[in-house]
């Protein structure tokens, strides 16, 4: 179909999937969180419905459209990426199945019309409003990667009021802020039952954390094996180009 972009913005393949994506260096280019989570998080396969938290330009629920036949919603407060995401979904012939609302997360129950949900995934902000480290001049970045629009805990609480009882919530974060995590998910009836860390290579810390857990499940979490990004020749490991190239 005919495609119009707008600015600077770029039509990038997501070559794993088959599918492409707009993308615009000023507002909004997705980063392996979203690959991992779309691959981390446990969906639906046929039926069902996911929702995707703060979806930026839609790429999990991309992603997650070739995983699965269920119905998926994205939720985007910010204008510019919501238009975005929509024109990726008509692009790739995917509104059938791929549904972008524009609103506001903390509102995100209202806005479902208080439909109860399979999965839950979020890629939410990472760093606090009251950091001493300089936030991004630019007002989309800032909104993404800060928690001035959202914060963690209103992101586990939308969650939580989204799922049905034994759903299922997939968020990717930092490891830093496990405890807060899981302090917060248990406080809203989210039980912690996966936890991945990610490394940039062996020998390093691990500087992303996937983290999934089920609406009122009981106490039992499990540690899965490490994933490495990068080998000691500073190439991607098998398992991430897989997920990146479908190699």
């Amino acid at each position: 179909m005919d495609l119009i972009l707008q600015g600077d913005e770029r039509l990038d393949y997501l070559l794993a999937e088959s599918l492409r994506i707009i993308q615009s260096p000023s507002v909004f280019s997705f980063s392996l969180d979203a690959v991992l989570l779309a691959r981390f998080a446990s969906i639906p396969l046929r039926k069902g419905h996911i929702i995707d938290l703060c979806t930026g330009n839609g790429v999990i629920p991309l992603f997650l459209s070739a995983r699965t036949h269920a119905k998926i919603t994205g939720i985007e407060l910010q204008e510019r990426l919501y238009d975005m995401a929509t024109r990726s979904v008509v692009y790739n012939n995917l509104q059938d199945q791929i549904n972008i609302v524009h609103g506001d997360v903390k509102e995100a129950d209202k806005l479902m019309d208080n439909v109860m949900c399979d999965t839950v995934t979020c890629n939410p902000p990472y760093f606090l409003a009251h950091e001493n480290s300089e936030r991004n001049q630019n007002k989309h970045y800032t909104i993404a990667r800060h928690e001035v629009c959202l914060s963690l805990e209103e992101a586990i609480i939308a969650a939580s009021k989204l799922l049905k009882q034994g759903g299922k919530a997939a968020f990717v974060h930092r490891p830093g802020r496990l405890v807060d995590i899981i302090t917060l998910m248990r406080k809203h009836r989210l039980e912690v039952k996966r936890i991945q860390f990610v490394y940039p290579k062996e020998g390093k810390e691990a500087n992303i954390l996937l983290i999934e857990a089920i609406k009122d499940g009981k106490p039992d979490v499990k540690i899965l094996p490490p994933l490495y990004v990068y080998d000691h020749n500073g190439e991607y490991t098998a398992p991430i180009k897989e997920m990146l190239y479908g190699e």
